[in-house]
């Protein structure tokens, strides 16, 4: 084998499913690009974990986001083993599942995350600076009628994100903060707001300073 054809297979992406044996769990989904992965990654998973009483965190991480520009994008293997570096807990699964499936969409990982796994309890777990713009997302009112959403607190975000679109449309499914050990339960559309993570940083921080 030339060196090149083995370069080529050391940035090949391992497409590894969530283990099937995860049915009967309670499991948050996080979502993104992570590029790249950084320290808020890992602590909104570890509060979500706690505060939601999940089973485990699935971050999917993403071949390009919808929404954004990817030329720029590192290759998807290069971010899945910087996620599994910084993950460095058993309860964080880290998987490229989403490009294995084919999907581009949210909407459509989940509705095929649901078929495969028909009885774990799924929760979409997000940023408060997603929710100020999650009725761009494609179909997402049917994301909010598939599975239950928390929204973890942001930095700068609290206000605008209170006063989205997306959350003025759901209020009426607002779970109260002390609630939120019992969102996985919930028939959705449900959703609870997370607050006392404060993390400042964000992926794109990170690399504008990276940038300069």
């Amino acid at each position: 084998m030339t060196s090149t054809k083995r370069a080529n297979l050391q940035t090949q992406p391992t497409y590894r499913a969530p283990p099937a044996g995860a049915e009967g769990l309670k499991i948050g989904l996080l979502g993104g690009s992570f590029n790249p992965p950084h320290e808020a990654h890992r602590a909104i998973s570890l509060f979500a974990l706690k505060r939601l009483q999940l089973d485990r965190i699935w971050w999917l991480v993403s071949p390009g986001n919808p929404l954004k520009d990817t030329s720029a994008l590192p290759p998807l293997a290069e971010r899945i083993a910087a996620a599994q570096k910084l993950a460095a807990s058993p309860r964080i699964i880290v998987t490229d599942i989403e490009a294995q499936l084919g999907t581009r969409y949210t909407v459509d990982t989940i509705a095929e995350l649901r078929r495969r796994y028909r009885a774990v309890r799924f929760v979409w777990v997000m940023g408060a600076d997603n929710l100020t713009q999650f009725n761009q997302w494609r179909h997402w009112q049917t994301i909010a009628r598939q599975l239950p959403i928390a929204v973890i607190d942001r930095p700068a975000d609290s206000l605008r994100a209170g006063a989205s679109a997306a959350a003025q449309r759901l209020a009426k499914y607002r779970l109260d903060e002390a609630q939120a050990s019992r969102l996985a339960d919930c028939e959705p559309p449900a959703w609870v707001f997370l607050r006392g993570l404060k993390l400042p940083v964000s992926s794109t921080q990170l690399r504008r300073e990276r940038r300069r």
